[in-house]
């Protein structure tokens, strides 16, 4: 029996997945030395698409910060002159 190699691509799956539906990864770590337990160390992070987190209540402020800070850029008060270039005589 030959090993067989499937289709698709696994990561492009994988990032397909961690993007749309997302995933928690938690993890409990303590350093130890000689039998005495040092440093402790609790870890969790979210890991999804931006649109995802939104979803879920995540990151809500900072989008719509981020957001504001564009529409305000494109808008014209938010325009900025374009500098001139040196050794151009615009006045």
């Amino acid at each position: 029996m030959e090993p067989t190699r499937p289709e698709g691509h696994a990561i492009v799956d994988v990032l397909d997945v961690l993007l749309t539906e997302g995933a928690i990864v938690q993890a409990d770590v303590v350093v130890t030395v000689a039998d005495i337990p040092l440093i402790g160390i609790n870890l969790r992070a979210a890991i999804a698409g931006m649109t995802t987190m939104v979803e879920y209540g995540l990151f809500t402020e900072w989008d719509e910060e981020i957001r504001d800070q564009e529409r305000y850029r494109h808008s014209e008060f938010g325009r900025r002159p374009r500098p001139s270039l040196p050794g151009s005589d615009e006045r």
